[in-house]
């Protein structure tokens, strides 16, 4: 058995992890469950995501509600990310769709603003014209557009990509250059996040070796002029390294396994900020006040604590 010392106590204290749980009765039901799997972060949606949002607001009493639950689970607000809806593709050529993903994202982070969350993370979308540069420039755009429109503290970050087809952000060069568009005016309210799935799927060998981990992570942190990461979602993956494929996984029952996310959580970049699982859930229906956690995630929490902590 690991003995875990002092240190490595306070470590894993300073380890924020978290689960997008389900919101079945209203985003309190999310934090509910979540506080219930001992969660000391949390991922939600604020609108449903299947949908661009850019025409839907949230009520008074909604936030109410939601910032009541999650004041009595001890979670911080700084601690909370809201998911961009999924149909945002603010890379496209087409002006028509563009011009609904940047609204919706402006949307998103007006709501999320609403709600006092640490920041919006979302997926940049796919270069369909097929110029790259000329795309990251657009997902740049959008985020200035939303980052204008939106005062507050809220963040907006890019979310890194499996690298699918010709989907934007699977590079650290292409998440440093959509950041570098930004004005400087803005820059301070724009991030990035790493999702270990996509790193994984995308050809970064992030399983390799503690080495090659830190290479992948410092890659990125220097493509982003010395930021490092604002979030991590901490998935297994069903593909293989470089197979492009987004599918999670249980951590340790995917191609990445284990020991990874020990590297990771002994890095220096995952103190202080949302650790978030979005991995399988074992009950993917719940009555709408039924506060129960979902036992994987509880399982998924209770072993990353102990990883942090060895």
């Amino acid at each position: 058995m690991v003995k875990i010392t002092d240190t490595a106590r306070e470590s894993a204290m300073m380890r924020y992890i978290g689960v997008h749980t389900i919101d079945t009765g209203g985003l309190q039901m999310a934090v509910r469950r979540a506080a219930g799997a001992k969660a000391t972060a949390l991922q939600i949606f604020s609108a449903i995501p299947k949908y661009y949002g850019d025409k839907s607001s949230i009520r008074p009493e909604r936030v109410q509600r939601y910032r009541e639950a999650l004041a009595a689970a001890g979670i911080a607000p700084s601690k909370v990310i809201v998911h961009a809806a999924y149909v945002l593709n603010t890379a496209t050529a087409d002006d028509l769709k563009w011009g609904r993903a940047a609204a919706g994202l402006a949307k998103e982070l007006e709501r999320s603003t609403a709600l006092g969350v640490g920041g919006v993370c979302f997926h940049p979308g796919a270069a369909t014209g097929g110029d790259r540069p000329t795309a990251v420039l657009r997902v740049a755009r959008a985020m200035t557009q939303a980052l204008e429109a939106v005062s507050g503290e809220t963040k907006l970050m890019i979310e890194n990509t499996a690298g699918a087809g010709t989907t934007v952000g699977r590079t650290a060069e292409e998440i440093g250059a959509i950041l570098a568009a930004i004005p400087a005016a803005h820059r301070a309210r724009a991030g990035y996040g790493l999702d270990t799935c996509h790193l994984f799927s995308a050809g970064h060998d992030i399983a390799g070796s503690p080495a090659a981990l830190v290479r992948v992570l410092d890659e990125f942190e220097a493509a982003a002029a010395g930021e490092p990461p604002s979030f991590f979602h901490l998935n297994d993956s069903e593909g293989g390294l470089g197979s492009n494929k987004d599918r999670h996984m249980l951590i340790g029952e995917g191609k990445i396994g284990v020991e990874p996310f020990e590297w990771l959580l002994h890095d220096r970049r995952s103190a202080g900020i949302p650790l978030v699982l979005e991995t399988p859930q074992a009950q993917p229906v719940v009555a709408d006040e039924d506060p129960t956690p979902d036992p994987w995630d509880v399982r998924m929490i209770a072993l990353l604590r102990e990883l942090a902590a060895r």
